[in-house]
């Protein structure tokens, strides 16, 4: 798709604040041993002093590739560090994660780092952590209604939600257009305080246009609540798209998928195929977030439109710099102290800026960035 000026000006801008607003922590060479760890220092001149500290990373899912990553980086840069980590998955099964925690605070974990399935499920959990003196960090996803937690790193998830907006509204000249455009959402888990954040970036943007009539939701759910996908969803998505279809769009076609999440985008796309869209001719614009392997995959063959760079190695290096200092009695670097109130205090936090990346930009942004190689997008 042909970008238009402003898009790109977004796009750049954006970029910018990736570079420089979270690169990658300097996290120094591994201890060889326990003597060597103990009087190592970092690159930056801080202490490793880390040999005999453990730390316990509480992941939600391997069925998203980007938790994969997330996992696999803040294991070997905190192991680099001489820290043992005890690295988990839960599967989406919330009593899962909570056993999880249970067991890493038994086991004597000095800080744990929870990306949680549910929040919620996690508030007496996380107290027991706290009587126990273990500092907690949320990874990505913001521990809600707990005074237990002690930072949050994760991206600019209303930014997200914004850049998700701002580009549909560039491609399809929404502020110049004479004809509507049909549009249906696909937004993230409401147990996921990140996914209302997304859904109010995303909004502040359309909404406008859902009001004069330039954007026509023909199912009429607009609403979070309405449009929410329980656990990021994948299969959740392709039910509601071909409802959708089916209902709604037998007579007209749908022009906008506006989905909050790679994995929606794969839901979309096998719903759309399913009721005989074709690449090329009356393809739906379809949003994403993550770019994904398989995601960006579909933005070069064009059954995905665009999706969110998140670069998970540069979220694990704050999220590493925030353990070795909450271990260490230092101060982290902060960028955030107003945006993330869990219900219980304001959590402060550091925020990594997203990119969009679509099939103009993304051997510039995810190729020479070394994300991903022209081997793998091959494949």
């Amino acid at each position: 798709m042909k970008k238009r000026v402003l898009s790109l000006m977004l796009t750049a801008v954006m970029a910018m604040g990736l570079a420089v607003g979270c690169g990658p922590a300097d996290t120094g060479a591994p201890a060889d041993t326990a003597a060597d760890a103990a009087t190592e220092t970092t690159d930056e001149g801080g202490s490793a002093a880390s040999t005999g500290k453990k730390v316990a990373v509480a992941m939600p899912t391997q069925s998203s590739e980007r938790w994969i990553n997330d996992g696999s980086n803040m294991k070997e840069k905190l192991e680099a560090l001489g820290y043992e980590v005890d690295l988990q998955y839960a599967e989406d099964d919330v009593q899962a994660q909570v056993s999880q925690i249970e067991n890493m605070i038994a086991a004597g974990a000095d800080c744990l780092v929870i990306a949680a399935v549910d929040s919620s499920a996690l508030v007496n959990v996380e107290a027991q952590a706290k009587e126990a003196g273990i500092p907690i960090i949320a990874y990505d996803r913001l521990l809600m209604d707990t005074d237990a937690v002690s930072y949050y790193a994760t991206f600019d998830n209303k930014g997200v939600g914004t850049a998700i907006g701002k580009y549909i509204e560039e491609s399809k000249d929404l502020a110049n257009a004479t004809d509507s455009y049909t549009i249906e959402f696909f937004m993230g888990s409401p147990d996921d305080n990140n996914a209302v954040m997304l859904y109010n970036g995303l909004m502040e943007v359309l909404q406008p246009y859902l009001d004069n009539g330039t954007l026509v939701c023909k199912s009429g759910r607009t609403s979070f609540e309405d449009t929410c996908i329980l656990r990021w969803s994948q299969e959740g998505a392709q039910k509601n798209c071909e409802d959708y279809l089916t209902g709604f769009y037998a007579n007209d076609k749908l022009d906008i998928c506006a989905t909050a999440f790679d994995g929606f985008a794969y839901g979309c796309k096998a719903a759309l195929e399913g009721a005989g869209y074709k690449v090329g001719e009356d393809w739906p614009l379809i949003t994403g977030q993550d770019a994904e392997l398989m995601a960006t995959k579909n933005i070069i063959a064009g059954s995905q439109t665009m999706s969110i760079y998140k670069d998970t190695r540069l979220l694990a290096d704050k999220c590493v710099t925030m353990v070795q200092a909450v271990l260490e009695g230092t101060e982290p670097e902060i960028n955030d102290k107003e945006q993330y109130d869990n219900g219980k205090l304001v959590v402060p936090s550091y925020l990594c800026t997203p990119v969009a990346v679509d099939k103009d930009n993304y051997k510039e942004i995810i190729v020479d960035g070394g994300y991903y190689t022209e081997e793998q997008l091959a494949d």
